[in-house]
């Protein structure tokens, strides 16, 4: 015997379904008056698909969802797996099945595909809806300039955060650390990162000894790009032989710093412009974990946010933030293994490259929401919101050989960070 909940779903579930095949047939009938079959039955498909996305979301699965609608995520998924498998199927579908149940085969796969994709789609409101974990609030660049250190030291005086990265060789880096240090003895769950930097900024390192990662200044100046190739040189290559000992070079003289504020605990390690996930970067970190107390990297495999408006999917593709988060995610998958080889800590998800600098209004809030709804993975610490606040830039950051963050740092999105963090 069905039970009485099944037995209701499973008619919801129908009365959906012959919902959604009668909008097909209307919408195809209107549209065929004046549009070629082959454009219509896709657009009268997609009508059908937006009333079962509705109607599953808002009646048959109302105890996942609440009555809300499905992320729009699944509408896709739901439209193209469908609109795939009905242009496939009957021509991998052999003759000597025979039509009866050929045709059995081309009418119950779809409704058999809907009903995974919509059960799915109904977990994952649950989980979005039953909130488990409360991710931790970080923000990068201390030491920056003191319109940085003024945002992040406010924000975390006020409860507002749980971490930040020291740039160590930032133009206000011992005064952005000790002010820190200050904080800790009220709030000593406060957790302090080394932000490795290798793109811009002065060594750490004499220069004369890493000449291929300095300009004439003395400042850094391999962009992420650059590094990213070096890792897709053959190791025995000369080059990359020769520039990962000048490497190794300057991320030991950055620890060294690191340590020189820090004292002998443990480090976490994570990187400017996450520079650290690249893989020849990654590698002489780890090579250097043991011997120097790293036991924890960040990493940034970001789970894509639902319930955004349009129109932040299209500045997040006009800002790059898309790219951005396609490249390392990449990265991120792959140092996974690395990192848990070395015995190392990571962070279980993360937020704040999809939109990077613009973590305010509805990005944010749609991040936090994402993190939040994340079922907890032994091994792991929390979920880390990323964000970059600051007050009106008030040093030339050119002059002070940060060039690459001029831009960002004097951006009024900072302000906007600032405010956004106070709210959240």
């Amino acid at each position: 015997m069905i039970p009485s909940t099944l037995r209701s779903r499973l008619s919801l579930y129908g009365l959906v379904g012959v919902v959604a095949a009668a909008v097909h047939a209307l919408v195809l009938l209107g549209l065929n008056l004046f549009l070629p079959l082959w454009l219509a039955n896709p657009l009268a498909f997609l009508a059908a698909s937006l009333a079962g996305y509705l109607g599953h979301a808002r009646f048959t699965f109302r105890p996942e969802t609440g009555g809300q609608r499905f992320a729009r995520r699944w509408l896709v998924v739901q439209y193209v797996i469908n609109l795939t498998v009905s242009g496939v199927l009957p021509l991998a579908l052999p003759e000597v099945l025979g039509e009866p149940v050929r045709v059995a085969v081309l009418v119950f796969t779809p409704t058999a595909l809907n009903a995974l994709i919509w059960s799915r789609a109904a977990r994952f409101s649950r989980r979005r809806r039953d909130c488990v974990i409360t991710p931790l609030v970080h923000a990068d660049d201390l030491g920056l300039s003191p319109a940085t250190n003024q945002a992040i030291l406010e924000l975390a005086s006020q409860g507002r955060l749980d971490s930040s990265s020291l740039l160590v060789n930032g133009p206000v880096a011992a005064d952005g650390f000790h002010a820190w240090q200050k904080l800790t003895r009220t709030r000593p769950e406060l957790q302090i990162c080394l932000h490795l930097c290798l793109t811009e900024g002065p060594s750490s390192a004499d220069p004369a000894l890493i000449p291929d990662l300095v300009d004439t200044h003395g400042h850094l100046n391999r962009s992420f790009g650059q590094w990213l190739l070096l890792s897709l040189l053959p190791r025995r290559h000369p080059s990359r032989i020769r520039i990962e000992h000048q490497l190794g070079l300057e991320v030991g003289a950055q620890i060294k710093r690191f340590r020189s504020l820090c004292g002998d605990a443990p480090i976490h390690l994570d990187g400017h412009q996450h520079i650290h996930l690249v893989p020849v970067v990654l590698k002489s970190v780890l090579a250097r974990s043991a011997d120097n107390g790293i036991t924890w990297i960040r990493r940034t495999e970001e789970p894509l946010p639902a319930g955004l408006p349009l129109r932040c999917w299209g500045d997040a593709i006009r800002a790059s933030g898309l790219l951005k988060w396609l490249v390392l995610q990449l990265l991120s998958r792959k140092a996974r293994p690395a990192i848990r080889r070395c015995g190392l800590a990571s962070n279980q998800s993360f937020a704040g490259v999809l939109f990077t600098g613009q973590m305010a209004g509805a990005p944010i809030q749609a991040a936090w929401r994402e993190l939040s709804s994340a079922e907890p993975r032994p091994g792991y610490t929390a979920p880390l919101l990323l964000a970059h606040p600051g007050a009106p830039l008030d040093i030339d950051l050119v002059t002070a050989g940060f060039p690459v963050s001029q831009a960002f740092a004097a951006s009024s999105w900072r302000q906007r960070e600032w405010r956004a963090l106070q709210d959240l």
